[in-house]
């Protein structure tokens, strides 16, 4: 009886996380064919996809930590706190997250191999890197947004985030840390990267193509499924929660696409093709 209580709970969640995902189809689907994949033609063409798209790397390592912060002890003295469950699954997503190995073997978080991948090719890294070295709090990142140069996509996508991060609701950021990932984006850019490489044999994409499909292998095989049951443990049988992580996930993914068409506004009408 025991065992078969346990089979049906765990056919609920799941049957809860494929409603999420029928529900979010429209919007991946829109993600997934955004005229912005071929819109990225030339080097000058990447870099400026690079130079917005990274403030999504660094926010999505953002919403990482704010989820260790809420489900894990990070004050001292040390207590056990929350679910032990949950800890597990956000502190093994941490690892590979933060301290994961370039193609090199070093031990370095996504978002600095995302800025070596960046200065390899040539882009620009040091906007972001003033940006980030500015603020401290979440509240700083938001009051920095409100006068901020950065361009509106950008503004209004890192804003989403930060407002979901002051919210401190641990089911809403899982659920757009799970379901407003990259998810296939980087099997797309993996494929461009790579008939980049060969167009324009002069620009170095060695360290931005292993970025890419290392980040197909970690979700794909790992990162997804933990988080998944992440938000499954987060959210029980809780309907109300359930509606919100719904909720939320199509708000993250509509706050992607409003990047890439902010990126691709910014390759139509700054740079000739």
């Amino acid at each position: 009886m025991h065992q078969r209580l346990l089979n049906n709970t765990f056919a609920q969640k799941l049957a809860m996380i494929q409603n999420v995902m029928e529900k979010i189809a429209p919007q991946r689907a829109e993600l997934l064919s955004h005229p912005l994949y071929a819109k990225i033609q030339t080097p000058e063409h990447l870099r400026v996809f690079l130079q917005h798209h990274v403030y999504a790397v660094w926010d999505f390592m953002s919403l990482l930590k704010a989820l260790q912060r809420e489900l894990t002890c990070t004050n001292l003295p040390w207590k056990p706190i929350g679910n032990p469950k949950t800890r597990y699954l956000i502190n093994e997503i941490v690892l590979g997250e933060e301290t994961d190995v370039d193609e090199e073997g070093n031990y370095m978080s996504h978002y600095e191999m995302y800025l070596l991948a960046m200065e390899q090719c040539g882009a620009n890294t040091q906007t972001v890197e003033d940006f980030i070295g500015s603020v401290k709090t979440t509240e700083e990142v938001l009051n920095i947004l409100k006068n901020s140069d950065l361009s509106p996509s950008v503004n209004n996508f890192l804003r989403f985030t930060f407002d979901l991060i002051a919210e401190g609701k641990p089911h809403k950021i899982a659920s757009a840390f799970t379901f407003g990932r990259e998810d296939l984006i980087p099997d797309m850019f993996t494929a461009i990267l790579k008939n980049m490489q060969q167009d324009f044999p002069s620009l170095e994409l060695k360290k931005l193509i292993y970025y890419f499909e290392r980040h197909i292998e970690v979700d794909g095989d790992t990162h997804g499924p933990l988080a998944h049951k992440m938000i499954e443990e987060l959210c029980g049988s809780d309907s109300k929660k359930w509606e919100e992580v719904t909720t939320v996930a199509k708000e993250a993914l509509k706050a992607r696409i409003d990047l890439w068409n902010g990126i691709e506004k910014e390759i139509t009408h700054s740079l000739p093709v």
